[in-house]
């Protein structure tokens, strides 16, 4: 499974963390993008609807409509994902002297993959809210707060929330399906806190039909650089 790490407008870092057995693993550096990587100027969006157009472009509250009560990526990649958050979300919180994180999970489902507050991490939440489009899936995430049932292809406004209102923006394999990600990783910019990070999780596994043009046309490189282009030019 692939991380790309932001925190801040001007800077993104891509990250893999990988783990051939079901034991933590450290997250590895493979590749990192700043300004002078893109071609454009920050603003300058240079994707076209056919970038974004889909194979299926019905309405997407349809095809989540029946809850799914799975998990898309394997159990290794889970638990190189938990030990990853693990990781970024402890230092961040040491950064912030300790004070609870508020955490949006964005597309989130019955399962976050957050680790588990315990002595040994020292890791401590305050909101943390799930953002989905079944209501019964998210009902089950016994590690949100709260819940909104959204489709952020149908409106990609997080106007519910308040400037700064996070310390951590999440996405887990799910940034691929993002039809308005420019109006989407805006939003996520006005929401996070100064200092804030948003980790955008993904793998080479997707609804094929459901993915954006560009990311099915795209290797596994190109997929990094996608993302790293939404943080760059939203």
């Amino acid at each position: 499974i692939t991380t790309g790490h932001c925190s801040g407008r001007t800077k993104s870092s891509a990250l893999a963390a990988s783990s051939p057995s079901f034991s933590k693993s450290t997250a590895k550096s493979i590749c990192f993008f700043d300004d002078s990587d893109f071609a454009g100027q920050v603003g300058d969006w240079p994707y076209q609807a056919s970038d974004l157009n889909r194979l299926d472009n019905s309405a997407d509250d349809q095809f989540y409509a029946e809850p799914r009560f799975v998990t898309h990526i394997d159990e290794g990649a889970i638990a190189s994902l938990t030990s990853f958050y693990e990781n970024e979300l402890q230092q961040l919180q040491k950064q912030q002297d300790g004070a609870p994180l508020d955490i949006l999970d964005l597309c989130s489902s019955w399962i976050s993959h957050f680790p588990q507050t315990n002595n040994d991490n020292d890791l401590q939440y305050g909101r943390v809210v799930g953002l989905g489009m079944n209501e019964k899936e998210l009902a089950a995430n016994s590690q949100l707060t709260e819940f909104v049932v959204q489709d952020l292809n149908d409106n990609p406004s997080l106007s519910q929330f308040e400037d700064n209102s996070f310390d951590v923006i999440c996405n887990v394999v799910s940034v691929d399906y993002l039809t308005q990600p420019r109006a989407m990783f805006q939003e996520m910019h006005r929401i996070l806190k100064p200092g804030g990070v948003a980790l955008m999780s993904f793998s080479n596994r997707c609804f094929p039909t459901k993915a954006v043009a560009m990311w099915l046309q795209a290797d596994d490189i190109g997929r990094l650089t996608i993302v790293a282009s939404y943080f760059h030019y939203a």
